[in-house]
């Protein structure tokens, strides 16, 4: 079974999913922070492909990722980083990346990669569903890998249902439609959003993300989803901290105080 659907069959709320960028501080430190994470207790991974122009996220993301690509990360590089992962990390793994360093890798290449390093989905922020279901479906499922799409406020009931018609694993609920960053809470519209998509009784589970950055960001994303996902405030410590395993501590102590 994959391991993403394995943890949301074993976990119906409370999952902390965390992304990082591969790649940054140091060029290869993936091993350590996947580890680090699951020492943590950290419920699932995010691990980010560096690109020259990331447009859905924010100043702290977009400097890591120049940082990374400044180190000589690529995405053969984190495949070789990953290939004997599976050893010491059992947590679900997903690769968080724009849809152009996969299509030069080759996108059934890249399914070939992430299926034989233990790799259990994709999230791809700027892949049309259209082009999903026309071009990439039948082939990320004949490898066993999850296509994570995102909603935002913005996307309509009609296009959430199509998305909770064609996909599985999990909906990545985006919490406002601005780019990533750390928020200090939620506004009303952010909770109207979260309370008219919970009352859609989706087939999928669904993890909020974009802003989770303390206690009452991830309350209120464990209130209308299984889970939240921390991505700017996790990179920032990695940045700011001795190892990764401070990092962990202190983005846990950040979500739990």
């Amino acid at each position: 079974m994959n391991r993403i659907t394995q943890l949301f069959e074993t976990r119906r709320t409370g999952i902390l999913s965390v992304y990082f960028t591969a790649g940054y501080p140091e060029a290869d430190n993936t091993q350590a922070v996947l580890e680090a994470l699951q020492r943590g207790g950290v419920d699932m991974a995010e691990i980010g492909i560096p690109f020259s122009d990331p447009m859905a996220d924010g100043p702290v993301i977009q400097q890591a990722a120049t940082q990374a690509l400044r180190n000589g990360m690529s995405l053969r590089r984190l495949f070789e980083q990953l290939k004997d992962i599976r050893r010491t990390v059992q947590m679900p793994l997903l690769l968080m990346g724009y849809l152009n360093p996969v299509m030069q890798y080759g996108f059934e290449a890249f399914c070939r990669s992430c299926a034989a390093t233990g790799v259990d989905g994709m999230i791809i922020p700027d892949l049309p569903f259209a082009d999903y279901m026309a071009d990439y479906r039948a082939t990320a499922i004949r490898y066993g890998l999850k296509v994570i799409m995102l909603i935002t406020p913005e996307t309509s009931d009609e296009r959430i249902r199509l998305i909770d018609g064609h996909t599985d694993g999990f909906i990545y609920m985006v919490s406002s439609a601005s780019t990533t960053g750390a928020q200090q809470a939620f506004d009303d519209a952010g909770q109207a959003y979260f309370r008219r998509i919970d009352r859609m009784n989706l087939r999928n589970p669904r993890l909020v993300g974009f802003g989770i950055s303390n206690r009452a960001t991830f309350e209120a994303a464990v209130a209308n989803a299984s889970g939240a996902i921390v991505g700017s405030k996790f990179v920032q410590l990695l940045n700011e901290t001795a190892s990764p395993d401070e990092a962990v501590n202190a983005l846990l102590k950040a979500v739990n105080q």
